[in-house]
């Protein structure tokens, strides 16, 4: 059994069932310039990557094409949208914090999201959870988002760590964690988080 010195969650679809309502709100801003964004779209093609990514292919298939920093100016009220949403009631799962108290002190722990973490923090604070992470990796701590190993690795700096394992529900997010060399557990939704995550560090 691999010896783990810290956890490193990713956050949409890992701690919080925060995708539907990431493209409920995309989905309403964008509507505004006439782009339709659906969930199936979104489902198969944006999970886990930067918005900028997402709205470079949204550009090239609205209709006329258009450039997609047109699209990223829509970024502010779509943020404003989801964090207003997001505050009054973090979807997190009831057991998550009792699954999080257990680990503290016996692992370091990060959140490494394509996410902003100007939209991650609040939420972590008013779902009381902020204080079980040491470090918050966002899209904007680095150049290189997932696929590419960026994130993680800067994760792992920060926290000193030799031997993570990352937790993840997305491929570009699965591919992230392996490109960085670390252990990484596939889950399919917050709900089976802390079962899985018990089992593969034998708790």
């Amino acid at each position: 059994m691999a010896s783990f010195d810290s956890i490193l969650f990713d956050f949409d679809g890992v701690l919080a069932d925060t995708e539907p309502v990431h493209c409920a709100c995309w989905a309403e801003v964008l509507a505004t310039v006439g782009v339709t964004l659906t969930w199936e779209f979104y489902s198969r093609q944006c999970v886990g990557i930067d918005d900028r990514d997402m709205l470079r292919m949204m550009a090239t298939q609205s209709d006329p094409p258009r450039p997609w920093d047109d699209l990223w100016k829509l970024y502010p009220a779509k943020k404003r949208l989801f964090m207003a949403r997001m505050t009054t009631k973090p979807p997190f799962d009831p057991a998550l914090a009792g699954f999080l108290e257990g680990l503290h002190g016996r692992y370091k722990m990060a959140v490494v999201s394509s996410s902003s973490c100007t939209e991650i923090e609040p939420m972590l604070v008013a779902g009381r959870l902020r204080p079980y992470f040491e470090t918050i990796v966002g899209a904007e701590s680095v150049k290189r988002y997932k696929p590419a190993p960026d994130p993680y690795l800067l994760a792992a700096a920060r926290l000193g760590s030799r031997a993570p394992l990352v937790v993840e529900d997305s491929e570009a997010g699965i591919a992230s964690g392996r490109a960085a060399g670390f252990a990484v557990l596939a889950v399919k939704s917050p709900a089976e988080v802390p079962a899985l995550v018990g089992q593969r560090l034998a708790l």
